[in-house]
């Protein structure tokens, strides 16, 4: 790189070259300043030295008086030379005016004329001249001699020759030359060193180069249509292409001023100041929309500061506010794909139209539907519309109010779309005769209050027209154009899909939830075994399938069953009643809860074979939990089917979950059911739920089992209609599925409402029984009921005795009816028949069907029960 600089082909090199030359100029003018100097000096000593020799001898005393003694030379030649050698001149001469020598310091030249300029001396005067003597070049002085009177009477003359003054300089010389070599040396070392960084800052190029890429960036950076500043460390502006001058407005002195001080707005003078890097970043200069970026200069070693560009985006604004309408309405779009139609309710459908519209498309939306559309059904030609959605930037207009029932006037935009189908669009409302003709006073008060421009699209699902969708303009001053049609028919069309939906739903949902209602029990059968109480909540959307009954058995039971058809809609609302209506047979048999879940697991069986894939999907899933409570015996036996398990709660408010076997959900088939005998205190409470209660999908089952426990051990002394109110407040929120919970608190049949006896097999027997049975009855306050009691089991105990096996006895249980009960251990049930007026018998239970409200047959382990229920009077 040094070699490079020496030889000068580039820029660094002949810097290089012209500092060394430059060093070389200074040093020779130093030498050739300091000779002059010293020969100067020298010149100006000899004189002065000269001139006061001469004058000192001139003025000696005794001077004057040797000049007129008859031999000067002999008195002044031994003064001279003593004087000579005291003040190191080369000679002093004294001689007489007419320049004739006394003194000399070769004594051959004494009295030989002097050579030099005596004219001014003789006349009194002073001569000091350089000349060329006998000695060689000198510096000599001429002085007068006078006497007392002022009579110039002789001359002295001293010379000092200028090689004798010369010799201080002799010995600077090699000094001086020394020091030249040195700085000469230094220079040059230094002037390497910065022509090395020069070559390296110029990547070595020559001054043609140089000259040419400079020429070609200043032509580049002045016509680029981009504007260059670049911003000192200080905020000072170093440099300023025209097109930033232009772009800026900047006065003709901005270079090297500070950037705040050159009237830019705050925004912009301070990011100029500050350095920091920017990205597209648009300020409004003047009249100007500048997208400006800026970086920091040090970056790989460069000067410290910031170069900065502008680019003028005026022009492109009109463009790129078409592309924000464009990119604006396929946002518009892609939020009305995901935010209309969230939920299967037709308003709030409606209402998500309203609220995307506002205010990025309409300052005002209205949505009105006809009045079938809000039930489900299809519309009907004529009918009113029902404003079901008003969204506005304020809530003040005079628009009608949701709820409002409207019938658009056959001139009216809406008529016209809701006859035709067809979008119309409105843009000054102020003098559409049509629309004013629908209401004059309240359009009148549309028109002042600013609404200027209007849309009305009709909400169209394939053929039918749902209602029409209204979009005003009010701060907006411009009136809906064609392309705004477009979009508003854009986003009604995905809105109209939705609200058919949500219509849809709502139908299938109000014939869903009508067929349940009619379903489920309305009232509770009277019974006076359990204190029941019960709630049934639906799920947050949908119909479930969730079912309870109260069932009384005969001998004063009661049976309770809760059940669950997985799923929602119809199907399972159907599928529930179905499933009851079959529990409601099948507990007439008064079967075990075990055999009646068989049966019901068969039927379930039989019903998923049944089913086809378009007629519905299988009931598997459906679960049961089946109880029958003996308020006598105070034992209740119960079994379930895929079932959460039932609570207990104890009259000292303990609660338990009894051990009951799970068994497979209905319609799996395979394995048996088996049941479990409680023997219950009275007032205990028995409840029993469906699975919405106690799981979710965001709760384990345990948990919610755990929380069912705690609700219930907060109701230690509570009725079941508080139990009730209880449990269901504890739950966390708005259940996902269905619920229903029942709550029975027991009674018991005391000792002084039962009555027993055993009977013989002897037809003698019939007589002893019919008279403890009035007997019991006459305790009872019921001798009213002894004929028809004594008849009934006068046939019941007759056949037993005949057709039965022993043992045989006879109950009677006061309840809410008196229930007279026979039992033997035949399973033989007898049949009421009708006999013939030949036959001999036969008509025993048919006596017994008129006299008695409801009599059957249930079968026990060891046999059968006949019974028979009269009211009490």
């Amino acid at each position: 790189m040094l070699w490079a600089a020496v030889t000068g082909r580039s820029v660094a090199g002949q810097v290089f070259v012209l500092q060394v030359v430059i060093v070389l100029l200074l040093v020779v003018s130093a030498v050739v300043a300091q000779v002059l100097q010293v020969r100067h000096d020298s010149d100006t000593e000899a004189r002065n030295r000269s001139l006061a020799v001469a004058q000192t001898f001139a003025n000696a005393p005794g001077t004057a008086a040797a000049l007129r003694s008859p031999d000067p030379t002999a008195i002044l030649q031994p003064k001279a030379e003593a004087a000579r050698k005291a003040t190191g001149v080369d000679f002093i001469v004294v001689m007489s005016t007419q320049g004739i020598r006394y003194t000399h310091p070769h004594p051959d030249r004494i009295g030989k004329k002097f050579v030099g300029t005596i004219g001014p001396a003789v006349a009194g005067g002073t001569v000091v001249e350089k000349v060329n003597g006998t000695l060689g070049p000198l510096v000599q002085s001429v002085v007068p001699v006078k006497d007392a009177n002022g009579t110039v009477v002789g001359l002295v003359s001293a010379g000092i020759t200028t090689a004798h003054v010369g010799g201080t300089a002799d010995q600077q010389l090699p000094l001086l030359l020394a020091a030249a070599a040195a700085a000469l040396a230094l220079a040059t070392a230094g002037t390497a060193l910065v022509s090395r960084r020069l070559l390296r800052q110029t990547h070595g190029l020559g001054p043609y180069e140089m000259t040419r890429m400079y020429e070609h960036h200043d032509a580049v950076l002045h016509a680029v249509r981009e504007g260059v500043l670049i911003v000192g460390r200080d905020g000072r502006l170093l440099l300023a292409n025209d097109e930033a001058q232009r772009l800026l407005d900047l006065p003709e002195n901005a270079e090297r001023r500070h950037v705040l001080e050159l009237g830019l707005d705050d925004d912009t003078a301070r990011l100029l100041a500050s350095g920091r890097v920017a990205t597209d970043e648009v300020h409004l200069v003047k009249d100007r929309l500048l997208a400006i970026n800026q970086r920091p200069t040090e970056l790989r070693g460069g000067p410290a500061g910031s170069v900065t560009t502008l680019r003028d985006s005026t022009e492109l604004r009109a463009v790129s506010g078409r592309a924000e309408v464009a990119r604006e309405r396929l946002n518009m779009l892609y939020d009305a794909g995901v935010g209309i139609g969230t939920s299967l309710d037709v308003t709030r459908t409606a209402e998500e139209l309203a609220e995307l519209a506002v205010p990025r498309f309409a300052d005002f939306t209205t949505v009105d539907l006809f009045e079938p559309v809000l039930h489900g059904e299809e519309p009907r030609p004529g009918s009113d519309l029902r404003r079901v959605a008003c969204v506005g930037i304020r809530k003040d207009s005079p628009l009608y109010p949701v709820d409002h029932r409207i019938r658009f006037v056959a001139t009216s935009p809406q008529a016209h779309s809701l006859t035709t189908g067809q979008s119309v669009v409105e843009p000054r409302l102020r003098d559409a005769p049509g629309w004013r003709a629908q209401e004059p006073e309240r359009t009148d008060k549309v028109v002042e209050y600013g609404i200027h421009s209007l849309i009305t699209v009709p909400l169209r699902a394939g053929s039918l027209v749902l209602g029409v969708a209204n979009f005003w303009r009010a701060e907006k001053p411009q009136p809906f154009d064609t392309e705004e049609l477009a979009l508003a028919e854009e986003l009604v069309a995905r809105a109209a899909v939705s609200i058919d939906n949500a219509r849809r739903y709502t139908r299938e949902h109000s014939m869903a939830v009508t067929l349940q209602r009619s379903l489920l029990p309305r009232t509770l059968p009277e019974q006076g075994a359990l204190e029941i109480a019960y709630r049934y909540l639906p799920a947050q959307s949908g119909v479930g399938g969730d079912w309870f009954d109260v069932l009384p058995l005969s001998g004063a039971r009661v049976a309770l069953v809760v059940g669950d058809v997985v799923g929602h809609g119809l199907h399972a609302a159907a599928t529930m009643g179905r499933l009851r209506t079959a529990v409601h047979n099948f507990s007439a048999l008064d079967l075990p809860p075990d055999e009646l879940l068989g049966l019901l697991d068969e039927l379930v069986g039989r019903i998923d074979q049944d089913e086809t894939p378009d007629e519905g999907a299988a009931v598997t899933g459906a679960t049961c939990l089946y109880a029958v409570y003996d308020p006598v015996s105070r034992r209740c036996t119960m079994a379930r089917a895929g079932h959460p398990p039932p609570a207990l709660v104890h009259p000292d408010g303990r609660v338990e979950f009894p051990e009951l076997p799970a068994g497979p959900p209905l319609g799996l088939g395979g394995l048996p059911f088996e049941t479990v005998d409680l023997e219950l205190a009275e007032g205990s409470r028995l409840v029993l739920y469906t699975d919405g209660l106690v799981e979710d999908r965001e709760r384990d089952i345990d948990v919610g089992l755990e929380l069912l426990g705690d609700a219930l051990r907060r109701t230690p002394d509570s009725s079941p209609e508080t139990t009730c109110r209880t449990v269901l407040e504890g739950m966390p929120g708005r259940p996902s599925d269905d619920v229903a919970l029942i709550v029975a608190r027991t009674r018991v049949l005391g000792a002084d409402q039962v009555a027993e006896w055993e009977v013989p097999s002897d037809p003698a027997a019939v007589s002893e029984v019919r008279a403890a049975v009035t007997r019991a009855l006459e305790a009872w306050g019921l001798e009213e009921l002894a004929f028809t009691t004594e008849l009934i089991l006068s046939e019941l105990v007759t056949n037993a005795i005949r057709y039965g096996r022993p043992p045989i006895g006879v109950r009677l249980l006061r309840d809410r009816t008196l229930i007279c009960e026979v039992s033997d251990r035949s399973t033989t049930s007898p049949h009421l028949r009708y006999a013939a007026s030949t036959d001999e018998g036969g008509r025993g239970l048919f006596l017994v069907a008129q006299v008695a409200d409801r009599w059957g047959t249930r079968y026990t382990p060891n046999g059968k029960i006949i019974w028979a229920e009269q009211p009490l009077p």
